[in-house]
């Protein structure tokens, strides 16, 4: 892991997975069989801004969920995968497509099926709660939990680096 935020300079595109990054993974479950998940309202601002001062942000998760594609579309993010379950095959498809240099990609995972996505991020990240597999291969580990501020921490990093963090 470096210790250095200058890693941070090279991003150009930042790529989330959704369960354990932008919530906590944890899945409250109800009687009609509805999964209802919480996500951090900072990382939502995050995300927004991110959008806003023109980085392409994207969403990639194994699970399906409209809800959760609804309030990733309402920050602005048009690049909303759900049900993906080959991550890494998928990144490096939208990479070749779009013309995109893996070396400007921030990947933020947190569990297993994120690896292939990891390894392929030229800045590979991860929430604190990560598990040890994820986090001997990221450069970046968030002081924070899924769930709880880690997106909005790296996000923040690359906006300041790149001067474009607002301060309020």
């Amino acid at each position: 892991m470096e210790n250095s935020l200058s890693l941070f300079r090279t991003v150009q595109v930042m790529a989330f997975d959704v369960d354990g990054v932008m919530t906590d993974g944890k899945l409250l479950v109800t009687d009609s069989g509805d999964l209802l998940r919480t996500m951090h309202i900072r990382d939502g601002y995050a995300l927004q801004l991110a959008v806003n001062k023109g980085f392409r942000v994207m969403a990639i998760s194994g699970a399906r969920s409209d809800g959760v594609a609804q309030r990733l579309r309402q920050l602005g993010m048009n690049q909303v995968f759900m049900g993906v379950r080959d991550k890494g095959a998928y990144l490096s498809g939208i990479l070749h497509q779009e013309m995109i240099n893996a070396s400007g990609l921030l990947y933020m995972g947190d569990d297993l099926p994120d690896l292939p996505a990891l390894k392929l991020a030229g800045v590979p990240v991860c929430p604190s709660d990560a598990a040890p597999q994820v986090k001997s291969c990221c450069k970046y580990i968030s002081p924070f939990q899924g769930g709880a501020g880690c997106v909005r921490d790296v996000i923040e990093k690359v906006l300041r680096l790149h001067g474009l963090w607002e301060e309020g």
